[in-house]
C-alpha cells in the first residue's frame, strides 16, 4: 500500500495563520530560552522535541506556566519503557492549573462550560461558578472521608455534573473513573470492580435519539455489587427523588467554598481509563496528575492552537477517552462545550447543529460521523452559520480521503481537517494536528511534538514511505504509570514492549511519507495478510462504503489449520438493497480497481449489521476469533459491545464452516 497522498495540498495555512500560531510563538520563544531551533519551521521543532526530550518537557511546562509547589530534581529520572520517571520530586495538582482562569477577573464571569442537550438549549457555567461548585463538592469529599489515592467513579453522561465532580476528585487527590450510562451493569462492573470506589456518582437516567431511558434498576445492581462504595451522589437528571441511602448532588454543591487542591507527586495517579474490552475484562489503565497536565497542555494548547477565546466541542461521552481530553480545554483557558445525545437526533447534521450555535471554533467529532454525513448528502457549510468552526478533527478510525474531500467541499474551503490518531492508552495523539502545515488528503499532518513516532519492520528497522508497525522509541508523559491489579507489570508489559523491548508497539499499521506526515492503515492485530502481503482493512472499508448500496461493511482475513487464508468482507446493506450476483460484482470490482485484486475478498456476507465496541470502533479481532471457532464468552467481553446479539451471526456462521 501506499499512501493516498496528492501533491497539492488540500489545505495551506494563510503566512497570517502560521504567525499567530500558539505553536510558531513557542518556538520562537523556545529557541533562545531553550535552543529549540529557529528555522526549519515544524519539521524541525519535532526533530528537537525528540533528541532533546528532556529540554523539550522543561520548556513545555515553563510555556504553559505548570505551577510545581516542590521543585523537580530532574525531567527525566529513568528513561526505561516501561517505568519512565517524570519530574521526580515535584508536587502539583491538575484541578488547580484547570480553573485557574477563574483566577482572572477578566475572565470569571465568562463561561467555561456550555452543555447542550437534545433539545439545543444551552446551559453555560461561568469559571467563577465553576469554581466554587468544585470547591464545595471537594470539601465534600473530604467530609465522606475521601483521601489521596482514593477511586472515585461516575456513571454519569456527558453533562456539567460529571466534570465537576471529576476536577474536585482530581483537587482532593482522588482517582476518577466514569462509564456513560448507556453501558449495562455488566460492563460497568467489570470496569468498576477492578478499582474498588469509594464514591458513586449517578444518574435516575439519560437522554437520547428523543427518549428517556431510565437508570434507576442498573444504578440499584451497582449499589449492591460495588461493596467498597461508601457514599452514592444523586443526580436527578429526570427529576426523580434520590433514593434511600444515597446524597443529593444539590446539597454537596451548595456551600460557597474555596477549592483546596491537593498537591501531589508528579506520578500520583489521575483517573483510571479502560481499553474496549473486546478481548476479556477491560484494561485498567492508570495516568498521572502530572503526565496529563503537560501533555494536554502540549496538545491542546499547541497542536489544537486551543486558547481563551475559543469555544472546544467534542462529540464523546465519558465512558470514552476524548471526554477527558475535552474536559482538558479547561487547561487552555478555552470554554467548553458538552453535548449530551445522540450524534444524528433529530437528524443527521444534529452535530454541525450544535457548533453552530455554540460558536465552536474547533469541532471534533469521529470519521465514522464525516462518512455518515456525507452519505445523507447533507451540506453543513449551506445550511448552517459555521464561520467560527476553523477546524474539523476526527478520530475513532481513519478518516477516509472521501471524507476529506467532502470536508472540504461541504463545510469550508478554507477549513483545516485534522485527522489524528492516538489511544485511550495515552489519552492523546501520537500524530494528528499541526495549525501551521497544510494537509493532504488522506494523510495525518505530522507526529506530535516529543513524539518519537516511527513506523518499524518486524526486525526494528525503521521505515519510510513503507508500511510498518507504529511504535514510540522514546517516554511520553502521558504513558501508563501502571494498570490497575497488575502488581508485578506483566499485563502492562505484554500489551505495548512483548515485540520490540523497551519500545512501545501499539497495534497499528502506518506509513510515514517522505514529506513527514502520517497515514494510518488500521490495526496490525487484525491486518490482512495475504501471501505474506499486509493490507489494512481501513482501506477496503473507504473503497466500499463509497458505494449507496452498502451501509458499512467489516472485512476479516482468517488462518486456517490446513495453512489456507479465507478472507470474507461482511456487508450490512442500505434500506431496499439487495445483495446479488450484480451487486457482488460491483463490490468486487470497486475494491479490485481502487485497491488491487489482491484485496479482493473470498466471499461477500451480508449481515444483520457490523459490531462494535462501545466508543465506535469494528469489532475485528472477536469477530476474526469466533470465526476460528473460539467460544463467545472467551473472544468477547459482550458488554463492550454496542449491538452484542450480532456476534450470534458470526458465531453461528463459524458452526456452519467446521
Amino acid at each position: 500500500m501506499t499512501p493516498a497522498a496528492s501533491e497539492a495540498p488540500l489545505w495551506q495555512p494563510d503566512p497570517e495563520r502560521v504567525e499567530a500560531a500558539a505553536v510558531t510563538r513557542f518556538q520562537r520563544w523556545a529557541a533562545p530560552r531553550y535552543g529549540a531551533p529557529a528555522d526549519g519551521g515544524y519539521a524541525a521543532l519535532h526533530r528537537w522535541s525528540v533528541e532533546e526530550l528532556d529540554t523539550f518537557w522543561q520548556a513545555v511546562a515553563d510555556w504553559f506556566d505548570i505551577r510545581f509547589s516542590t521543585p523537580y530534581e530532574t525531567v527525566i529520572g529513568d528513561r526505561s519503557m516501561p517505568g519512565a520517571q517524570w519530574f521526580p520530586g515535584a508536587t502539583l495538582n491538575y484541578a488547580e492549573h484547570a480553573l485557574r482562569t477563574a483566577d482572572d477577573p477578566l475572565r470569571a464571569d465568562a463561561p467555561a462550560l456550555i452543555h447542550v442537550d437534545e433539545t439545543h438549549t444551552q446551559v453555560p457555567v461561568s469559571w467563577s461558578e465553576l469554581r466554587r461548585q468544585v470547591g464545595a463538592l471537594a470539601a465534600g469529599l473530604r467530609a465522606l472521608g475521601v483521601t489521596p489515592g482514593d477511586r472515585v467513579s461516575g456513571y454519569l453522561p456527558n453533562i456539567p455534573q460529571a466534570a465537576v465532580a471529576f476536577l474536585a476528585t482530581a483537587a482532593v487527590g482522588g482517582v476518577w473513573t466514569s462509564c456513560a450510562p448507556d453501558f449495562g451493569a455488566r460492563g460497568v462492573l467489570d470496569r468498576f470492580q477492578q478499582v474498588e470506589p469509594v464514591v458513586l456518582f449517578t444518574v435516575d437516567g439519560y437522554r437520547y435519539g428523543g427518549k428517556e431511558h431510565d437508570r434507576t434498576e442498573t444504578v440499584a445492581e451497582l449499589r449492591r455489587e460495588l461493596p467498597t462504595v461508601r457514599a452514592v451522589v444523586h443526580i436527578p437528571l429526570l427529576g426523580t427523588e434520590a433514593p434511600e441511602g444515597a446524597l443529593d448532588w444539590s446539597r454537596l454543591t451548595a456551600a460557597d467554598t474555596e477549592p483546596v487542591f491537593e498537591q501531589v507527586p508528579f506520578d500520583h495517579p489521575l483517573w483510571v481509563l479502560y481499553s474496549s474490552g473486546t478481548t476479556g475484562l477491560p484494561k485498567a489503565i492508570v495516568q498521572s496528575q502530572g503526565g496529563i497536565l503537560l501533555e494536554h497542555c502540549k496538545q491542546l494548547g499547541l497542536h489544537c492552537d486551543l486558547g481563551p477565546e475559543d469555544r472546544f466541542f467534542w462529540y464523546t461521552s465519558t465512558g470514552w477517552m476524548m471526554w477527558n481530553f475535552l474536559v482538558s480545554g479547561l487547561l487552555t483557558g478555552s470554554t467548553v462545550v458538552l453535548y449530551d445525545g445522540s450524534p444524528g437526533f433529530p437528524d443527521v447534521s444534529a452535530q454541525w447543529r450544535v457548533a453552530e450555535q455554540t460558536g465552536a471554533t474547533l469541532f471534533g467529532t469521529s470519521a465514522a460521523y464525516v462518512m455518515a454525513c456525507r452519505k445523507a448528502g447533507v451540506h453543513p457549510g449551506r445550511d448552517h452559520d459555521l464561520s467560527r468552526v476553523q477546524c474539523v478533527a476526527t478520530t475513532g478510525s481513519p478518516l477516509p480521503p472521501d471524507g476529506f474531500r467532502w470536508l472540504h467541499d461541504a463545510v469550508a474551503e478554507d477549513l483545516w481537517i485534522a485527522s489524528v490518531s492516538g489511544g485511550t492508552d495515552v489519552c492523546s495523539c501520537f500524530a494528528g494536528a499541526v495549525p501551521t502545515l497544510p494537509v493532504h488528503i488522506g494523510e495525518l499532518q505530522a507526529p506530535c511534538l516529543g513524539t518519537d513516532l516511527q513506523a518499524w519492520d518486524p526486525d526494528g528497522r525503521a521505515l519510510t514511505g513503507e508500511v510498518g508497525e507504529l511504535v514510540v522509541a522514546a517516554p511520553m508523559p502521558s504513558m501508563p504509570i501502571r494498570f490497575w491489579n497488575d502488581p508485578d507489570g506483566s499485563r502492562y508489559h505484554d500489551s505495548y514492549f512483548d515485540v520490540y523491548p523497551g519500545v512501545w508497539r501499539h497495534g497499528d499499521w502506518i506509513t510515514l511519507t517522505e514529506r513527514g506526515s502520517v497515514v494510518i492503515h488500521g490495526r496490525s492485530d487484525s491486518t490482512l495478510n495475504r501471501q505474506g502481503v499486509r493490507m489494512g482493512s481501513a482501506d477496503i472499508y473507504e473503497a466500499v462504503e463509497r458505494l449507496p448500496e452498502i451501509r458499512e461493511c467489516l472485512v476479516i482475513g482468517v488462518e486456517e489449520p490446513d495453512g489456507g487464508y479465507w478472507m470474507p468482507l461482511f456487508v450490512h446493506l442500505a434500506e431496499g438493497a439487495t445483495l446479488d450476483d450484480g451487486l457482488r460484482e460491483s463490490i468486487k470490482r470497486t475494491i479490485r480497481e481502487n485497491l488491487s485484486p489482491r484485496h479482493v475478498p473470498d466471499e461477500v456476507i451480508e449481515v444483520p449489521g457490523i459490531p462494535h465496541t462501545l466508543t465506535g470502533k469494528r469489532v475485528e479481532v472477536p469477530v476474526k476469533r469466533l470465526l476460528q471457532g473460539t467460544a463467545l464468552s472467551k473472544a468477547v467481553s459482550t458488554g463492550s459491545i454496542d449491538h452484542p446479539e450480532l456476534l450470534h451471526f458470526y458465531e453461528e456462521l463459524a458452526r456452519a464452516r467446521r
